[in-house]
């Protein structure tokens, strides 16, 4: 794999990124696709008492009922 080094510029830009970008020349050519690491761990986008609620709703079906489904359909 080769290095690039980043100037400046491209750091304060890339350093923002949370999520996969396309890079793109200014005329729109595609020069490569940057996924950025992650140092922190992804926090869930959705709230602890709607985790909550889910959890005490129940429901869903019992996994061997699933692979028994799934074989069926093979």
């Amino acid at each position: 794999m080769s290095l690039v080094i980043a100037d400046t510029a491209m750091l304060a830009q890339l350093g923002a990124v949370r999520a996969p970008l396309e890079l793109r020349t200014p005329d729109g050519r595609l020069l490569g696709h940057f996924v950025p690491t992650l140092d922190e761990i992804p926090t869930p986008r959705i709230s602890e008492g709607e985790l909550q609620r889910r959890e005490r709703a129940g429901g869903g079906r019992p996994l061997h009922k699933i692979l028994a489904d799934l074989e069926k359909k093979a």
